[in-house]
């Protein structure tokens, strides 16, 4: 069995407050499926090509929020790169902006490595 993925995070956190301690759990159970290697679909999962190539964004249902955990499948690792409640249907251009710029960041710094 090949190990798991390593989680990096770029930006933002799972805890309780202000997820509930159940969102908090299935936002770790989906996080591990990543980890050990599965590709998630709907409803949990979804692409968003826009922010880049292998990128997605998990969806965690938590009462009267759902949470977004952004993240991106790199060949070593699992990285976030936000963490956010989403109120309606279009990703907000600022998350969006900021999401892509700190990927093209990551991806630079792995390259130099």
């Amino acid at each position: 069995m090949a190990l798991s993925k390593p989680l990096v995070w770029l930006r933002g956190e799972i805890k309780t407050p202000p997820f509930s301690h159940g969102a908090r759990l299935e936002a770790g159970f989906l996080l591990r499926r990543l980890q050990d290697g599965e590709l998630l679909g709907m409803p949990a999962s979804r692409p968003l090509p826009e922010i880049g190539a292998n990128c997605h964004e998990l969806r965690v249902v938590d009462r009267d929020v759902t949470w977004r955990i952004m993240y991106h499948i790199a060949d070593d690792a699992i990285v976030i790169l936000d963490v956010f409640s989403k109120k309606t249907r279009t990703l907000p251009g600022k998350v969006a902006a900021d999401a892509k710029r700190r990927l093209k960041e990551y991806l630079r710094i792995i390259r130099e490595d």
